[in-house]
């Protein structure tokens, strides 16, 4: 059960904070904080979301407005992230848009 990866379809819309274990792909709207110890989660391009994500790696194809804490992030070429970003390691697509601070190491 390792490699379980839990998915929030398009057209779901959460208010409330999200913990998870293993993986997660987001592609509705939420309003509140993801957390994940560490995990990975996938920010889908259909995804809208407002609060912080915290976990072991991020991939961001989507919106994201609130700040992002993890040891990996992404920012794909669609990619819209208003708000800060503390990570271990940062890579971005040209195109990606972040407005923001960015603090790595």
């Amino acid at each position: 059960m390792n490699n379980t990866t839990n998915v929030l379809a398009s057209g779901i819309e959460i208010i409330g904070s999200i913990r998870f274990k293993n993986d997660m792909t987001i592609d509705g709207k939420v309003e509140g904080e993801i957390q994940s110890d560490e995990g990975k989660v996938t920010i889908g391009e259909m995804a809208d979301i407002k609060g912080d994500i915290h976990a072991g790696e991020v991939h961001v194809f989507g919106h994201v407005h609130g700040n992002v804490k993890s040891k990996r992030c992404h920012l794909n070429n669609n990619a819209t992230v208003n708000g800060d970003i503390s990570t271990g390691t940062l890579s971005m697509d040209e195109g990606a848009n972040l407005k923001g601070r960015v603090e790595i190491g």
